[in-house]
């Protein structure tokens, strides 16, 4: 691959990837949910997937659970990619041919992992990082997570839409607090710039997509209810209430009333 170079995480990076943003370190026991990633592509294997979903999360609504499935399955395609990506100047290939996920619980939770098939790892050449970060994005967004979702609406019947601002909830969340907590003051820089270039100069085709759908959903924070944090108001429901003990919309919900 041109204007690239082949390279290794050094063991501490590994290990923040593996414990913090669910890269797995190798293949989990055999388990009915841990199966390569192109088989959601399939329809009617992914409606048995997600009806499996749905009893974990204790709901007879598919779609509710194909919600929150949704973003399990973005955290754990995305965070350990962009955090690579921006932290460490380093990427890997998450086409959806070379993702295998991994039903990983932490107590009573439901937290996938995802491993790869090929583990190779670049680096930018000097001067070519804004081409080397278009194809990390890609391999992320436009080989993985686009194709998943237009499956999931399918199988599930949602709309793709909700499938993607519950993607970008947790990117705007990883970028405006955990990487920055994280990061040392050279690396914050680094930081906003990935993600301006994320939100306002990424093209639509890097997401599989006719929009940004960073973009789309970047609605502007403000106090919302009794809450004293400013927050983006979603434009879509995330259907949790149907899986909640409470049956209560979220406070960023766009259903819920002021």
């Amino acid at each position: 691959m041109q204007n690239v170079q082949i390279c290794y995480f050094s063991p501490e990076e590994l290990q923040i990837l593996t414990e913090n943003y669910r890269l797995s370190p190798g293949r989990q026991a055999d388990n009915p949910l841990s199966v390569p990633a192109a088989e959601l592509l399939d329809l009617e294997k992914c409606r048995v997937y997600l009806e499996q979903a749905a009893a974990i999360f204790q709901t007879p609504a598919i779609a509710a659970a194909a919600s929150q499935f949704s973003k399990r399955y973005a955290y754990m395609t995305m965070a350990s990619g962009l955090y690579a990506m921006t932290m460490f100047n380093k990427g890997m290939n998450y086409g959806i041919e070379n993702c295998h996920m991994e039903s990983v619980f932490q107590g009573s939770s439901w937290l996938p992992e995802v491993s790869l098939n090929d583990r190779h790892v670049t680096q930018p050449a000097a001067a070519h990082r804004d081409e080397w970060r278009d194809r990390v994005i890609s391999s992320i967004f436009a080989d993985n997570i686009a194709k998943v979702w237009r499956s999931i609406s399918k199988a599930a019947r949602i709309p793709v839409s909700t499938l993607w601002e519950n993607m970008a909830i947790s990117l705007y969340w990883l970028y405006e607090q955990r990487m920055v907590e994280e990061a040392a003051e050279e690396q914050k820089l680094q930081i906003r710039a990935d993600f301006h270039y994320l939100l306002y100069e990424a093209q639509a085709h890097l997401f599989g997509e006719e929009y940004n759908p960073l973009t789309r959903f970047n609605n502007p924070e403000k106090i919302i209810n009794s809450s004293n944090i400013p927050k983006r108001k979603r434009k879509t429901c995330c259907l949790l209430y149907k899986v909640s003990e409470d049956h209560d919309y979220c406070t960023t919900c766009p259903l819920r009333k002021e």
